[in-house]
């Protein structure tokens, strides 16, 4: 009996699997792509480890290609799906020096040229290449800038006062009285390090960048004067910028849109005329129409990345992350987001 019952065992195993191999069972079920974010240099992400990103549907979109090149710039600005109308600044850092990590006219041309922007930006609250008109044009020209599209630095004739809703240190932000000439603004960012508030981005652009030289020394010194940038109270200074960014958005409602481009990230910013060499790759590019949304993305892409030591530490030396938090309290935006990879 024994042997009998082990035959037909075998019979029966025999069977099954010569029927599997001729297609007499169901074939295996075909994997699901896999969903992992590649960046520019050549790392994956799974979405999960991006602390932020959410499949709510209810959280604003932030568009990403690993891809950095004049084409990406725009296919990032045409997935936004907002047309910018009318008279469009351009609002990007200009550099202080041919070696800063300033957005290269190259790069920015075609999306320039798309928009047909005017860049802006406004003079520096301290004594540096950018701290006067002439010499702030003359550095803008230098940089090549002024090949790709005219320059207005919006602070030229002095600034002008706008309201800042249920700031945590700002009752109001000075820009450049240039500020309402423009129908529309590109919020155009270069992702880094930075020396103060430990990154820049988009929020930091549309901040410190659209604010005059006077307003630049109100939101560093949280308000309390319109001269000189040291001040004792860091978290202060970053709930400022926050705020300040909150201004510029209500104002220009859904006429403003952020663009982000994560490449030489430096731990200096390009304020800085001989900034550290990067030591980690680029990343890419992210586009999105709520700046918080858009600088989380970015943090959240850095922090997975396996070579961010330097960029991580200048960052968290400088409490960084703190203007997010900052940004969330007074509604700025959402910190959280869901990240759309876009390709040609």
């Amino acid at each position: 009996m024994k042997k009998t019952t082990l035959l037909l065992i075998w019979i029966i195993l025999t069977t099954a699997a010569f029927l599997a191999g001729c297609g007499g069972t169901e074939p295996a079920q075909t994997p699901e792509p896999d969903p992992s974010v590649t960046t520019n240099g050549g790392y994956q992400v799974t979405p999960e480890a991006l602390t932020h990103n959410t499949d709510d549907r209810s959280a604003p979109v932030v568009y990403f290609t690993p891809e950095i090149s004049p084409e990406a710039l725009v296919r990032a600005y045409d997935a936004l799906d907002v047309p910018l109308d009318g008279h469009v600044g351009i609002k990007m850092a200009t550099g202080e020096s041919t070696r800063s990590n300033y957005l290269r006219p190259k790069l920015i041309a075609q999306l320039v040229h798309k928009l047909d922007g005017t860049i802006v930006e406004c003079n520096t609250a301290y004594g540096v290449n950018r701290a006067s008109t002439a010499v702030h044009r003359q550095q803008a020209k230098d940089n090549g800038l002024l090949d790709v599209a005219d320059l207005d630095i919006l602070d030229e004739e002095g600034d002008m006062e706008i309201p800042v809703k249920d700031g945590l240190r700002l009752k109001t932000d000075r820009v450049g009285s240039h500020f309402t000439n423009y129908d529309s603004y590109l919020v155009l960012s270069h992702f880094k390090g930075h020396t103060m508030a430990g990154f820049g981005g988009a929020i930091k652009n549309a901040s410190i960048g659209f604010a005059s030289s006077e307003g630049k020394a109100l939101i560093h010194t949280a308000g309390t004067r319109t001269e000189g940038i040291q001040y004792e109270d860091q978290d202060a200074f970053l709930e400022s910028m926050a705020d300040a960014a909150k201004a510029v958005d209500i104002y220009m409602g859904d006429r403003i849109l952020y663009i982000s481009v994560l490449n030489r990230l430096s731990v200096d910013c390009d304020c800085s005329k001989d900034p550290a060499e990067p030591d980690m790759h680029d990343i890419g590019i992210l586009a999105s129409t709520d700046p918080l949304a858009g600088d989380q993305a970015a943090i959240d892409l850095v922090y997975t990345m396996p070579d961010n030591g330097s960029l991580v530490e200048r960052i968290e030396s400088r409490n960084g992350l703190h203007t997010l938090d900052a940004g969330e309290r007074i509604a700025l935006g959402n910190r959280n987001y869901r990240l759309v990879t876009i390709d040609e």
